[in-house]
Parts: structure tokens; sequence; C-alpha cells
């Protein structure tokens, strides 16, 4: 009995005083890997949702009234500017342009008749055959001849442009619309809606942004860090509702006059090559547009970043090895690396791996890494539109 109590005391000894170690072995401080961040010269880009708009969109109405009498034109096609589209029954036109030539004839006749009878005054005035009076009315007669004429010719150049009229053509190139009329029916000049067309490369791009970011923007402006977009052809990155990638590329060509009363925002349009007619007015997007200058910015890996409640945190290792916390405040994804815009210093150790280990204020077992891009080029690149030189980011530590 006192030879088992014993016993089971020098256990309990035992398993009182073992020592606590971390993962780095019994009492010793856990190891993490840790490196500066990544410096990186590298510009900001704002997002926004937009949708694409045709840059010319027209109805195809008739300039003359009538039958129509064919339909060259498939639904849904592409049609190049003054391909034929309708046909209206030239015939009632043709007879009104015949009739037109006709009085030019007549009043040909009649200014000729009324030339030879004034050249005729002037000899018998210059006798004295003639009174004055007569010789006056002769001239005037011959006047109102020439007039008419003139005026017979008006109207068959308008007669002939009624019956060019009749062959409804493509205003411009692009894709058409249905047919809203059919064979037989009677279309009224300037009113009835034929079709209509639009173009499709180049298309615009259009959004809204803040009356902040505009600030932003035009404060930066007069700093000389990013040129306007009204003077400068700002590069855009555009990627649709189906896509991970921002494939389609374009530049800003207009920004609004005025910030809208009501919501605050200002009109922006940006400009998109779309050589196959991939892109089709209506479709949405997003689209990220050059916010900054070019800057020296710190990346970290987005591991690196733990949650503390609202918190985005950052933890380093200090000369004394003892793990601490930065807030930090983030910014976007450049080459599978996380923006770090303000929280930490370029000389700050940040745990790289082995943050699940470390605590603030634990002591801990360092080794020095070095932070890669895992996916270098698939970020925004720097456009060559950026020429004033570069401005730093803030480095200044939480505290």
């Amino acid at each position: 009995m006192t030879m088992a109590l014993g016993l089971l005391l020098v256990a309990c000894g035992k398993q009182d005083g073992a020592p606590q170690g971390g993962p780095g072995g019994p009492g010793g401080a856990p190891p993490v890997t840790v490196a500066p961040p990544l410096i990186k010269q590298i510009v900001d880009w704002d997002d926004y949702i937009g949708r694409f708009e045709a840059r010319q969109s027209v109805e195809v109405r008739p300039r003359v009234s009538g039958y129509v009498s064919r339909i060259a034109f498939r639904d849904g096609s592409f049609a190049r500017s003054g391909e034929l589209l309708y046909e209206i029954d030239p015939r009632p036109f043709a007879a009104a342009l015949a009739q037109a030539r006709a009085d030019t004839a007549k009043a040909r006749a009649s200014a000729d008749l009324a030339r030879t009878n004034f050249e005729r005054s002037q000899k018998l005035l210059d006798l004295k055959a003639i009174s004055k009076e007569e010789y006056d009315t002769s001239k005037s007669t011959a006047a109102q001849a020439r007039a008419s004429v003139d005026s017979a010719l008006a109207t068959e150049r308008s007669r002939a442009l009624d019956l060019g009229y009749t062959r409804v053509t493509a205003p411009i190139a692009g894709r058409l619309s249905d047919r809203r009329v059919d064979v037989g029916a009677y279309v009224t000049a300037g009113t009835t809606v034929l079709t209509t067309v639009v173009t499709l490369d180049p298309i615009y791009f259009t959004f809204t942004g803040s009356e902040a970011v505009y600030l932003k923007y035009q404060r930066a402006n007069r700093a000389g860090t990013r040129p306007s977009s009204r003077v400068a052809p700002n590069p855009v990155d555009i990627r649709l509702a189906d896509e991970t990638g921002f494939r389609w590329r374009g530049h800003m060509d207009f920004v609004d006059n005025v910030i809208e009363n009501g919501s605050g925002t200002i009109r922006g349009r940006a400009v998109v090559r779309n050589p196959d007619g991939f892109l089709t007015p209506g479709m949405f997007g997003h689209m990220r547009l050059l916010g900054s200058g070019a800057y020296d910015g710190m990346l970290i890996p987005e591991d690196a970043i733990v949650t503390d409640q609202t918190r985005k945190v950052a933890l380093v290792v200090g000369p004394d090895n003892k793990v601490a916390q930065r807030v930090v405040e983030l910014g976007p994804i450049v080459d599978g690396l996380r923006v770090v815009r303000s929280g930490l210093k370029a000389s700050d150790h940040v745990i790289i791996a082995g943050v699940q280990r470390g605590r603030p204020g634990m002591a801990v077992k360092v080794t020095m890494g070095k932070i890669v891009p895992p996916a270098p080029g698939t970020g925004p690149q720097l456009p060559e539109i950026i020429a004033p030189p570069a401005t730093s980011a803030t480095t200044a530590s939480a505290r």
C-alpha cells in the first residue's frame, strides 16, 4: 500500500513539472518566417459598374410617303452604309418626275419665245418703231420666262429627289434591328419607324462616378500626378458579367460638365474596340479606371493578413523576436499580392508563414524569407500615359 502511494506521487510530480513547449519543441519558441514588404511601383484603379452603348444609333424613317413594295434586308443582319433596306412604290414618283420634266421643257420653250421677242423689240426700239412701254413689257416677259424655267428646274430636282427617296438605305454601317413594317404597308414621311441601326465598333461604355471620386481626380490633375480624363485618354479595363478577368481594353474620351443634383454623381464614358461585334449595346460590365499616378506601394501575401473582428491586422516581429500586430488599410490585389496602403513600414518584418502560431507579445523563432509574387503580370500594368514623377505611399505605422 505504501509503495503504490509513492509511485503515484512520483508520477504526479513528473506530470505537474513537465515543461509547456510550443510547436517548436518542449520549452522552445514557435518558428515563423518573416520578410519585409515587397516594394513595387503600382497605380490605383477605381471600380465602376456601367453598360455598353452604341456610338451611333439611328431610327430609319422614310423621307416620302407611300406603300412599301420591297424589303431588302434580313432581320438582325449587318448593313453597310448606303445599303438598300426598303423600297417604296416608285411609280407615282416617277410619273411626277416625268410631269416636272415636261413642265421644264414647256417653260424653256416659253422662255425662248420671250427672249426672241425681247431681242426683236430692242431693234424696233432703236428704229423708234415701238414705244418704250412696249419695250419694257417685252423685257419683263422675258425675265418672267427665265424665272419660270428656274422654278420648273427646281421642281424637277425635287421630284427626282422624291423618286430617289423611294429607296430607303442604311444611313450608317452597323447592326440592324428587325423590320417594323411589311410589304404593302403605307408609311408616312418622317413619322413611320422602319427599323433601327446601331454601330458596334468602336462601342461606348458609360458609367457614373461619385462627387468624392471626381474631386480626387481633379486634385490629382492639379498636382500633376494623374491627368484628367477630359484631356487625356486614361486607360480602362472591363470584364463582362460571366468573366473573371479584365480582357477588354479601352480609354476615356468624355466626362460630363455637371454633377447631377439628385444623385450627386457625374457621367463618364470610355471607348472600347469591338472589331468582331461581340459587345452589344445594353450589356453590363465591371470597369476599372486608372485612379492615381505611379507610386511605390507595399505588397504582402494575402495569407499574412489576419481578421480581428472588423479590423485587418498584420503580425510583425520586432528586434526582440516578439510578435506585435499592426492594423493595416488594404488596397487591391496586384500580381497575387495584397497592397497595403497604410499601417506598415518598409522595414517591418512581416510574418508570412506560421501566422497561426504567432500571438502579440509572444517570443518566436525567426527565419528570414522573401516575398515572391505568386502570379506576376496578372495585375493592371503601369500605363504609358503616366508621365509625372512618382509619389510615395503612406508608410506610417499604426499606433
